[in-house]
């Protein structure tokens, strides 16, 4: 189990990671949390979860852009 975890957090695009760095909580109940509200509410967090893991990886690569100019 502990190989496998690396490899679904840097597949799931690191959003709940990124949500639990801000509110101070671990990425684990931020997780569970997602699934449960994923469940009760038929699947719709999955959208803004999507949204979410857009927009890190398009301020990812704005940053990566640049520092290429400097």
């Amino acid at each position: 189990m502990k190989k496998i975890i690396p490899i679904i957090e840097r597949s799931a695009f690191g959003v709940c990671q990124y949500l639990a760095d801000k509110m101070g909580i671990k990425a684990e109940v931020v997780r569970v949390y997602f699934v449960y509200t994923s469940f009760f509410t038929f699947g719709s967090p999955v959208i803004l979860y999507l949204a979410a893991a857009f927009w890190l990886n398009v301020k990812r690569y704005i940053r990566r852009s640049l520092v290429a100019w400097n």
